[in-house]
């Protein structure tokens, strides 16, 4: 009978015990969720709202790395052999998974990426004029490489690239190396006019497309070609006279020509305000496109670039006395 009392008995939950461990959790779990949130905020927001704000101010628009889709797979890794070092958000998988790619395979072993020569380039040369004030300007960007080994260091990069998939690979890059308030990117091909023009894309090596349909498969002749309509804008109508530009690399698969006439109020600045100048002066691919590694010279003397060396297909050109 006392068993039975007992079971029918009401039991007390609000009890002061009770209450005071309820409080105690509680309170362990709002400060738990607090420091979670403070914890996440600088890596999630920061780059977000520096890429939603304007760098340059520029009369076209930049590209919206916010709004773009994601690019996927995702293959990226440190780059190998640079002073300062960055991430690079590969392009080119290869065959997979007949044949993947050598840095993939390189990232399947844990090793980094192998250094691309132009980013140990762009970062001896900008080591030179650091202190100076002034831009990097990236002509054909491709998926940053110069870009972000500019961006690492501290300058402020302008960068063209007229193929999406390309720009979706550098907005990975931006997030990746947390530089978006350094790098701003235009989905645009830099010319002499100002227009559209048709742009021929190889599927499946984004590096090699070009306005010359002979250009772009110059090397790759088995891959299937995309025509695809691009905005063109001429250098000259982006870059403000009061910008200074420390560096201009240009690789734009033989239409460096155009390229170059669109700056040439840029090109024609006086000795110690004219840019460093390098483009790649490949004859087969500037044939291709109507013009020639002599044309090019010739239009850079008559700006004042008198003093043009050769490394590898690439031109460096400086203004001498």
């Amino acid at each position: 009978m006392a068993n039975s009392w007992r079971r029918n008995q009401q039991i007390k939950i609000f009890t002061p015990k009770n209450l005071l461990l309820f409080f105690f959790t509680s309170l362990l779990l709002l400060i738990f969720l607090y420091l979670t949130s403070q914890t996440q905020q600088p890596h999630n927001q920061e780059p977000i709202k520096s890429l939603k704000n304007p760098i340059f101010n520029l009369p076209i628009k930049p590209f919206n790395c916010y709004n773009s889709p994601q690019a996927y797979p995702i293959i990226a890794s440190i780059v190998e052999g640079v002073k300062y070092p960055f991430l690079f958000s590969l392009s080119d998988f290869g065959n997979l998974p007949d044949k993947p790619h050598k840095n993939i395979q390189r990232v399947l072993k844990g090793k980094p990426f192998r250094k691309p020569d132009i980013s140990w380039t762009i970062q001896e040369l900008l080591e030179k004029m650091k202190g100076k004030k002034g831009i990097f300007v990236d002509v054909g960007a491709n998926v940053g490489m110069a870009s972000f080994a500019a961006a690492i260091m501290g300058f402020k990069v302008l960068a063209f690239e007229p193929v999406f998939e390309n720009l979706q690979k550098i907005c990975e890059g931006i997030y990746f190396n947390r530089v978006g308030d350094l790098v701003e990117v235009y989905e645009a091909a830099a010319s002499d006019h100002n227009g559209n023009i048709t742009f021929h894309k190889l599927v499946g090596r984004l590096d090699n497309s070009a306005v010359s349909a002979t250009g772009a498969k110059l090397a790759f002749k088995s891959n299937e070609e995309i025509e695809v309509q691009v905005k063109t804008i001429p250098l000259d109508e982006v870059i403000q006279e009061t910008k200074r530009v420390l560096l201009i690399k240009i690789d734009v698969q033989g239409w460096e020509y155009h390229v170059l006439k669109g700056a040439s109020k840029l090109l024609s600045r006086k000795k110690g305000e004219a840019p460093y100048l390098i483009y790649e002066e490949d004859e087969r691919l500037l044939q291709a496109s109507n013009s020639s590694a002599k044309e090019i010279r010739e239009f850079l003397q008559r700006v004042g670039y008198n003093h043009c060396t050769q490394h590898g297909t690439d031109a460096h050109c400086t203004k001498t006395d």
